[in-house]
């Protein structure tokens, strides 16, 4: 069993979802939210997740005044010394803002919010977070933000990224073509989700804690968080318990 830490800021709102999953679905340990204003030592954890809404508002930036949470200085050491992170929507707002992760995030090409379904195309299963994917697998996942285009400095940062293996999902149409129209933010590359380059922290946009039972329409989000849970049993040489979701659960 893995034990995960997940961390709330002022706006967040997708912290009791995310805690629900992994502890009603995937029936891993998951202690109350930690709140953002409270340092402490993330050793005892086997993953530490920063979960999707609006911290602090998106004031000036989505994510540059939580970036500056005390309890973030904690999650920069827990990462330096290789333990696992997730930062989703939000939260991977709050690592590129953070410097966890290269590059950082635009307001959408449509300057509107985007709220939809979309398909992403697993690029690599080496990885904590997509281990439990097979190579190329397109999932169905939601997406739910305003300031989700991926960016870097130039052509050559991005082949940078791309030679390094850096992207972990990419958005495709349902067979895993990359296509412009399958782009629902201009994310350069079409890149939903990367990793830094020791492979410890992770960030996307998509909800996979959103696409975990199919009463809610998927369960596309499973691969990517048994992956972790994955990850940690077999570093540990346990077995995984996680339970498998039959598309009629």
């Amino acid at each position: 069993m893995a034990r995960f830490a997940v961390i709330r800021f002022p706006g967040t709102n997708c912290e009791r979802e995310t805690v629900r999953v992994l502890r009603e679905v995937l029936e891993q340990s998951v202690d109350e939210p930690l709140w953002h204003a409270d340092p402490r030592p993330l050793d005892e954890y086997d993953c530490v997740i920063l979960p999707g809404g609006f911290a602090h508002g998106d004031h000036l930036r989505a994510g540059a005044i939580a970036r500056f949470s005390a309890i973030m200085a904690d999650v920069e050491r827990y990462a330096a010394r290789g333990g696992l992170v997730l930062g989703i929507c939000n939260g991977f707002q709050v690592l590129l803002e953070a410097g966890l992760l290269p590059g950082a995030m635009l307001r959408n090409a449509t300057l509107q919010f985007r709220g939809a379904w979309v398909h992403c195309r697993v690029e690599r299963t080496d990885s904590p977070f997509t281990a439990a994917c097979q190579p190329g697998q397109v999932l169905r996942l939601p997406i739910a933000h305003g300031e989700g285009s991926y960016a870097v400095a130039g052509p050559e940062d991005l082949e940078r990224l791309e030679r390094a293996g850096a992207v972990l999902l990419r958005y495709s149409d349902p067979a895993g073509a990359v296509t412009a129209a399958a782009n629902p933010n201009g994310s350069l590359g079409n890149i939903a989700g990367i990793t830094n380059p020791r492979g410890n922290v992770f960030g996307l946009m998509p909800h996979p804690e959103r696409a975990c039972e199919s009463l809610l329409g998927s369960v596309d989000g499973m691969p990517l968080l048994r992956s972790i849970v994955q990850h940690v049993t077999t570093e540990r040489g346990e077995a995984s318990v996680t339970r498998e979701l039959s598309p009629a659960c």
